[in-house]
């Protein structure tokens, strides 16, 4: 059976938690293939707020298998906060959790060295969240990481002693001034490790082609952006993994005839953390309005998004190099007021109109071509049909189809799993 996807198609945030949580009624496994705790995925249900950073939002649906890939970097302590937050809401996690064994492990030292080397950079930051996951990946492609499965080996504490050394070593390197108690931090990191050891570590690519050979669905959960993909996105303000469907292949081990459906998640407008271009930014009260009513505050790092209108240019470049097959527009609630709305539809790049994403979009470089529609003044929030939609939010929706050529089957209204409205089935 073909494994399907669920994509984020701008700069992260765009609501993936949510509509996983949504879908996991309709599969077996839920599947993270790749990033780590600098993910937040945000989840509403019966008035409560849940906020998962490695572990796949499928995890509140009883008798469903979530599964951690091996292409995902885990924190140990940042891991058992979610487990422990798990157990006060009474979810059997030991039962319906599994990880890859060659999922690779930040260390304290990790976390350490991504401070240090972001506090190196000065003005020239890349906004990193300082959760380690960069050095970890490095470790991972430079062949020195250390992964789930070597915590049952024997020799596991001489390669973290080896390793955590070498660390501290490059720490003194970038001359910063950087102050940390490292015993203090390996007794939380040894505590959570022995916490990890009670969960089920699994060879995840053989148990993912034996559940496709027995007929079960599985839904690849990714987490950031698209446009936050280490080679696709906008480099070198991105995060350090493939966060585009390729990812998923390499992230879990399917092979890529095996993927079904790609679903691709936008909100109906543009929003960014940290550093890095933004050509539809609002410096505005629009911006601000957007911001406000929005909610926009990073889930893990509790920064203000920067927001803009939406970047027709930089979505469909998304859905180009992901393969989408249906869109899901998140965040419909938070346009009604505008009177009018714009969205970006071409560029003028270097004196010429182009509509593809070029190489480098700074600000010197791009003017956005805006087209404008019709806003809506209506509520959103509390509609639960298709049919309740206003006339111009569904104009908006048929010209974003138009211009994408792909069909957006579903409009989020809120951030309640039952805020969700499905326009389309295909």
């Amino acid at each position: 059976m073909a494994v399907d996807l669920l994509l984020g198609l701008q700069w992260g945030d765009e609501g993936k938690g949510k509509i996983v949580d949504v879908f996991t009624s309709n599969y077996d496994i839920i599947a993270r293939f790749q990033g780590g705790p600098n993910a937040g995925h945000t989840l509403v249900f019966n008035g409560k707020k849940h906020v998962l950073h490695t572990i796949p939002s499928g995890i509140f649906h009883e008798n469903k298998v979530n599964l951690v890939g091996n292409g995902v970097v885990i924190d140990p302590v940042i891991f058992k906060k979610e487990l422990d937050k798990l157990e006060e809401q009474n979810v059997d996690y030991k039962k319906s959790l599994c990880i890859s064994r060659k999922a690779h492990i930040i260390l304290p030292t990790h976390r350490l060295l991504d401070a240090a080397s972001e506090a190196s950079k000065g003005k020239a930051k890349i906004g990193s969240t300082l959760k380690g996951i960069g050095p970890t990946y490095m470790d991972k492609t430079g062949r020195n990481g250390i992964r789930v499965g070597d915590i049952e080996l024997a020799d596991f504490k001489d390669k973290y002693r080896a390793l955590a050394d070498k660390h501290e070593a490059m720490i003194e390197f970038y001359n910063v001034d950087i102050q940390y108690d490292l015993k203090e931090l390996e007794a939380d990191f040894f505590e959570a490790i022995d916490t990890l050891k009670s969960l089920k570590f699994i060879d995840s690519e053989e148990y993912i082609y034996q559940a496709q050979q027995s007929g079960k669905s599985i839904l690849a959960e990714g987490a950031q952006g698209s446009l936050l993909d280490i080679d696709f996105g906008t480099y070198p303000f991105v995060t350090s993994s493939n966060t585009t469907a390729a990812g998923a292949c390499t992230g879990l081990g399917v092979a890529p005839n095996q993927i079904g459906e790609v679903f691709g998640i936008f909100k109906a407008y543009t929003t960014r953390v940290g550093s890095g271009p933004f050509p539809t930014e609002l410096f505005d009260e629009d911006g601000e309005t957007m911001g406000r009513v929005g909610n926009e505050f990073g889930a893990t790092t509790g920064r203000s998004r920067r927001c803009g209108w939406l970047d027709l240019v930089a979505l469909r470049y998304a859905c180009q190099v992901n393969g989408v097959t249906q869109l899901i527009m998140m965040k419909g609630d938070v346009l009604s007021g505008f009177k009018t709305l714009k969205v970006c539809t071409a560029y003028k790049y270097k004196g010429e109109t182009i509509t593809h994403l070029p190489y480098n979009i700074e600000a010197e470089n791009i003017t956005p071509i805006y087209t404008e529609l019709k806003g809506w003044a209506a509520d959103l929030t509390g509609m639960t049909e298709a049919s309740q939609l206003p006339e111009n939010l569904n104009a908006y929706v048929e010209f974003l189809e138009t211009e994408l050529k792909i069909p957006i089957t579903i409009v989020s209204v809120g951030p309640d799993r039952k805020q969700t409205i499905i326009r389309k089935t295909v």
